[in-house]
């Protein structure tokens, strides 16, 4: 059975689609890349791509998802929000809403040890160190201190969902953060590359109330296997 078949609307159902809708993509060498979100940046931002300490490394579909939303939607309203990325890699979708969004306290992009250079690279790259700082947070950790100080309460995360073992420590680290903030929001988006990537968002729904997010994009973006979500405290 196909996974047009099984729903008609397949950008609202992510079981629609088989188990291998979505391969991963093919690694490339390192590169520098300017972005301006089909226009919603008026000055691009800089990118530098390395996959030599990891796969976060490289440019990924969510996150330029979740970039160019984040910067139609939101541009003026972060005014006083206190952001946190986590899982960044080289700093996509922060260093995207740095650069287009108005916000008055310096945003925190994170992710694990390996990725901590890329991340501070590519931050003085665009010149935002006095806008960004890149830190560790190992998710099923316990919240690095300066982040319990912070209490974010504008959360992103892309292409989180990628490694079946990882999901619960994902799950404990979004958790602990909302406990931290009960009125924060996570916006969440990934790409559907095998069935199992819907167990955490089964395991995400006892736990958070799930909204799917408007988005004028999402005719195409959902062809492409890739849903965007705000996660909230039930």
């Amino acid at each position: 059975m196909s996974a047009r078949s099984r729903s008609s609307s397949p950008e609202f159902d992510p079981l629609a689609f088989d188990q291998d809708f979505t391969p991963l993509p093919e690694y490339k060498a390192p590169t520098d890349t300017a972005l301006d979100f089909g226009g919603l940046l008026p000055e691009p931002l800089k990118l530098h791509e390395d996959l030599k300490t990891g796969c976060g490394g490289q440019l990924w579909p969510a996150g330029m998802t979740l970039a160019k939303h984040m910067l139609r939607y939101h541009g003026d309203k972060l005014q006083k929000a206190r952001i946190l990325e986590i899982g960044a890699g080289g700093g996509l979708v922060g260093l995207a809403v740095a650069k287009g969004c108005s916000f008055e306290t310096p945003m925190h992009i994170t992710d694990q040890l390996e990725m901590e250079e890329l991340m501070a690279y590519n931050t003085t790259l665009n010149g935002l160190n006095d806008k960004v700082k890149s830190m560790i947070l190992n998710w099923g950790e316990p919240l690095p201190e300066e982040i319990v100080a912070l209490k974010p309460d504008t959360i992103l995360a892309a292409d989180c969902v990628y490694f079946e073992p990882a999901f619960p420590l994902l799950l404990q680290t979004l958790k602990d953060l909302l406990a931290l903030e009960p009125n924060a929001t996570v916006y969440f988006c990934f790409k559907k590359r095998r069935r199992a990537d819907m167990q955490f968002l089964k395991a995400a729904r006892k736990t958070f109330k799930i909204t799917e997010l408007e988005d004028q994009d999402r005719p195409v973006f959902s062809r492409e296997g890739l849903f965007l979500y705000a996660f909230t405290r039930k």
